[in-house]
């Protein structure tokens, strides 16, 4: 029971969640910002206005702007990772044949993420463009290689697991490239592109369960 005269007390949240916030916040407005201005003029003055801090509190969070579209491109790929590990669960217990089937609802669902992230356009271009960025984009690229090396290696006993990553690998690379193109190529319609590139991942994936695949490619 609260005392007479007394106001209730405003339970505050944890300083932890509370710096979750903000990192988050600013992430957000650094997103809507490359999207208006681009990666050459974004700065932390820029970002820490629009969020409505100052910019020693932005300081906290990030040492420079590079730092600031370093952790834009980590939440992108870990988002993108989501959607991938969600996909796996759903189709690898049933086999190659399954993922191959239906990897085309991957790009789609990728491709959705990918667009709902504020800004995602800039981020992906800074990811290339930038030479201290270029690791952010490796390294999630190489993740997704080594998640879908996982799912396929049992169902794979004769090929090299070495020889399997690699040609996931340039499959990862593939499917990305083709949604990266859809934001700058505005001549060809964005379904027909997924369809045709999911065809050709299908057939990419059937084809390591091909007798020539493990014995030609990836046996010891």
């Amino acid at each position: 029971m609260i005392a007479a005269g007394r106001a209730p007390a405003v339970k505050r949240p944890p300083q932890q969640d509370r710096a979750h916030l903000t990192r988050g916040r600013l992430l957000d407005v650094a997103g809507e910002l490359l999207a208006e201005v681009g990666i050459e003029r974004i700065s932390t003055n820029m970002i820490a206005a629009r969020a409505g801090l100052t910019p020693p509190a932005l300081y906290r969070y990030f040492g420079d702007k590079y730092a600031v579209l370093e952790a834009l491109g980590r939440r992108l790929m870990e988002r993108q990772n989501d959607v991938l590990d969600a996909w796996l669960t759903r189709h690898a217990p049933a086999g190659i044949a399954a993922m191959a089937d239906h990897i085309g609802d991957l790009l789609a669902e990728n491709a959705a993420v990918t667009r709902a992230e504020p800004g995602a356009v800039w981020i992906l271009r800074a990811l290339h463009a930038s030479p201290r960025l270029v690791h952010v984009r490796l390294e999630s690229h190489r993740h997704v290689t080594d998640r879908l090396t996982d799912a396929c290696a049992p169902l794979l006993a004769e090929m090299r697991r070495s020889a399997l990553w690699s040609r996931l690998r340039l499959a990862v690379e593939i499917g990305f490239a083709a949604d990266e193109m859809l934001y700058e190529e505005d001549r060809v319609p964005a379904d027909a592109v997924l369809t045709d590139v999911a065809a050709m991942l299908r057939l990419m994936l059937l084809d390591l369960t091909s007798p020539f695949s493990a014995s030609g490619r990836g046996a010891e």
